[in-house]
């Protein structure tokens, strides 16, 4: 039905929609995580705000699975050369990501102080850690990965695996790492507004007001640096966009702004940087005037501006190369077959509306305010 090239670009928005998915649902569980020790005092107010999300963080969770295995089926160059790149960030993301199911399910087995406080921190460490490695992750791609494709188009990095991570704690890429985030906090403290009993909510309320402008301003640092002081990266002759994938045959050099030519050729894809500016403020705002759910709605909306910033900025580069521009892996020249792309457009077709529906329907079911009546009754849950 759709030729090679126009799938390309349906993936491209596909990937970034899942993405997006996991940091508007697996997010607020983060959000969350990242809140516990700073919003509840007490053991039962802990096990409030571990209950708000306790029946959806796994199925949450999918979200990034999805993402990833869209990612090795649609752009399997990508996925080859991004696993073996960021490959210590990645196990540091997993890792503190292991503090999450263990932490939910077994926080509540024992009642003791020091069992159910250290479980309390891994799940900080569960919700902050990738958050910040995240947006860390994105914040690299922007200023280019250093790697190179050789004449087989195997990756190539520089460096050794033991001092990967190190370069990727740069300043700039620290700057993406705070708004991931803060963003990802303010989703949580919102959910926890919308969600929780007093006096956790209104603890939460404090901070989103806190939180939120500090995002606004990361994000327009982070515009004016990318401005001043981080180079783009362009096309300048490259085969026809339905031809079979070879990252190799096209030019592409680096040039001052060039992050910012999709703004210039298309001055409606401004909507995404002043979504992702001014949603923070708003969230803020309604949370603020009491209005958590709309609040929780502008929250992610900022995400999805702030994401989508990120990746028109780039488009058509997913994944740019700092020492051998035309290595860089694009959406044109990184993507699998014609027939891989279509079969698994269809199977979207099919199943993504009923995975929304049956997400749909679980909210609906558990809706309602965690109240520590509702918890002391429950002493011996899983949460």
């Amino acid at each position: 039905m759709f030729d090679f090239a126009t799938l390309k670009f349906i993936w491209w928005i596909l990937v970034g929609a899942l993405l997006i998915g996991f940091a508007i649902t697996d997010g607020m569980d983060m959000g969350v995580g990242s809140l516990l020790p700073f919003v509840a005092k007490s053991d039962t107010e802990r096990r409030i705000a571990i209950n708000t999300v306790g029946p959806h963080w796994d199925g949450n969770q999918v979200w990034l699975i999805t993402a990833g295995g869209a990612i090795f089926a649609a752009w399997p160059s990508v996925y080859a050369a991004a696993f073996s790149g960021f490959y210590m960030a990645m196990m540091l993301v997993l890792f503190a990501l292991f503090f999450r199911p263990v932490g939910f399910d077994y926080r509540s087995k024992l009642n003791a102080k020091r069992w159910r406080g250290a479980w309390d921190w891994g799940l900080f460490l569960g919700g902050a850690v990738p958050a910040l490695i995240f947006g860390v992750a994105f914040g690299n791609l922007l200023q280019g990965v250093p790697f190179w494709l050789d004449d087989l188009l195997r990756p190539h990095y520089q460096g050794s695996l033991l001092t990967a991570l190190l370069p990727l704690l740069n300043p700039f890429a620290l700057v993406a790492g705070l708004i991931s985030l803060g963003m990802l906090t303010v989703h949580g403290g919102l959910w926890l507004q919308l969600r929780a009993d007093e006096p956790i909510a209104g603890r939460a309320q404090k901070i989103v007001a806190t939180i939120a402008p500090a995002v606004t301003i990361l994000f327009a640092l982070a515009g004016i640096w990318m401005w001043f002081g981080v180079d783009g990266y362009r096309i300048v002759s490259e085969p026809a966009h339905n031809a079979m994938p070879n990252p190799l045959a096209k030019e592409v050099v680096r040039a001052s702004h060039a992050w910012f030519d999709v703004y210039r050729a298309f001055p409606v894809a401004l909507l995404a940087p002043a979504i992702g500016l001014a949603g923070p403020l708003l969230a803020a705002r309604l949370s603020a005037m009491g209005r958590a759910g709309l609040a929780f709605v502008a929250s992610a909306l900022a995400m999805t501006g702030i994401i989508g910033t990120a990746g028109l900025s780039m488009f058509p580069f997913i994944m740019p190369s700092s020492l051998k521009p035309n290595s860089s892996l694009t959406v044109w020249d990184a993507t699998s077959s014609h027939l891989t792309l279509s079969v698994m457009f269809w199977a979207v077709v099919i199943f993504l509306p009923i995975v929304l529906g049956y997400t749909v329907w679980c909210y609906a079911k558990m809706w309602g305010t965690v109240s520590a009546g509702e918890i002391e009754t429950r002493s011996h849950s899983a949460y």
